[in-house]
């Protein structure tokens, strides 16, 4: 399985705008930290803030802050909510007919893969990435807790 940039992307600007907490950050400031585009950073700010996961103040002075705070981030909820879809092979995405479909165990494997994927990730958070977790531990050293599975939208989640 292959993450889109959209993924990659997103973790950066929400890393970013965690880093910052107390003030508003811009798109454009955002894009000259990481050398991405701003077209790009624009589509993917409209994505979280619609998730929940940012607040966006439009007009002069505005910007983006995050909607919560960076523990109750879950990078599991994050992916489920910036990536289209999760269909690593083509029977997975409920599109196709597939003749072997009696003896193929390839769907339930993959399938499998998939959740241990999401379930790993699902253990993380926005403060696990930052260079400092909470209350000043090292991200080695945070000891990780099962996160929700479920964005602030409310959008279901693959566990």
């Amino acid at each position: 399985m292959r993450l889109t940039v959209m993924s990659d992307y997103a973790m950066r600007l929400l890393m970013y705008v965690a880093q910052h907490p107390g003030r508003l950050c811009t798109i454009s400031e955002v894009a000259r930290a990481y050398a991405i585009s701003e077209a790009h950073l624009m589509k993917i700010t409209h994505q979280l803030a619609l998730a929940g996961w940012l607040e966006t103040v439009r007009g002069k002075g505005g910007g983006m802050r995050l909607a919560t705070h960076p523990d109750q981030v879950n990078l599991g909820a994050v992916v489920r909510s910036i990536e289209p879809d999760f269909a690593i092979v083509e029977c997975l995405s409920g599109n196709t007919v597939c003749q072997l479909s009696n003896t193929c165990q390839l769907t339930g494997i993959m399938n499998g893969a998939l959740q241990s994927f999401m379930s790993y990730l699902n253990r993380y958070t926005l403060a696990d990435l930052l260079t400092q977790g909470m209350g000043g531990e090292t991200a080695q050293t945070v000891s990780f807790h099962q996160r929700p599975t479920v964005a602030p939208s409310g959008r279901p989640a693959i566990t």
